[in-house]
C-alpha cells in the first residue's frame, strides 16, 4: 500500500470544506485532514502541521487562494497544492503562482483522486531523486 496522506481543505465555504473532506475519507491514502476558512487560517495551520497535500479555493476574502498558494510554494515547497475551483478562467494564474495542479470543482471525484495520486507520485519520485543524490 502507498503511504499515507495528509491533507488540508482550504475553502471559505463551509459546505464546500464538508462535502470535500467527506469525500476525501473515502480516500484509502487519507491519514490526516484538516480544514481552514481563510488563507490567513491556511497558513497558521500549514506552519503547524506541514501537510503533504492543500486542496486550495481560489476566491476568498482577504487573502486569495492564488497568494496563498504563492506563499506556500515559497516557504515550503515539498508541500503540493492543488488549486480547486469553480473558475476554470484561473489555471494560468495557478500555475504561474506553483500550483502543482488545477482541478475544476464540477470534476467527477475519480479525477480528483487521480490527481492526488499523481501529486503524490511528484513526492516519491523526488524523494527518490533525493535519496539517490544524497549516496553518493
Amino acid at each position: 500500500m502507498s503511504e499515507s496522506v495528509q491533507v488540508l481543505i482550504v475553502d471559505d465555504q463551509s459546505r464546500a470544506r464538508q462535502s470535500l473532506k467527506a469525500l476525501m475519507t473515502t480516500w484509502p491514502r487519507i491519514q490526516d485532514i484538516r480544514e481552514a476558512a481563510s488563507g490567513r487560517d491556511a497558513i497558521r495551520l500549514i506552519q503547524a502541521s506541514q501537510p503533504d497535500v492543500v486542496l486550495m479555493d481560489v476566491r476568498m476574502p482577504e487573502v486569495d487562494g492564488l497568494e496563498v498558494t504563492r506563499l506556500i510554494k515559497l516557504k515550503w515547497p515539498q508541500v503540493k497544492v492543488i488549486v480547486l475551483t469553480m473558475y476554470a478562467e484561473y489555471e494560468a494564474d495557478a500555475r504561474k503562482v506553483g500550483a502543482d495542479a488545477f482541478i475544476c470543482k464540477g470534476e467527477p471525484p475519480e479525477r480528483l483522486f487521480a490527481t492526488l495520486e499523481d501529486v503524490m507520485e511528484q513526492v516519491s519520485d523526488t524523494s527518490h531523486v533525493s535519496a539517490i543524490v544524497q549516496r553518493r
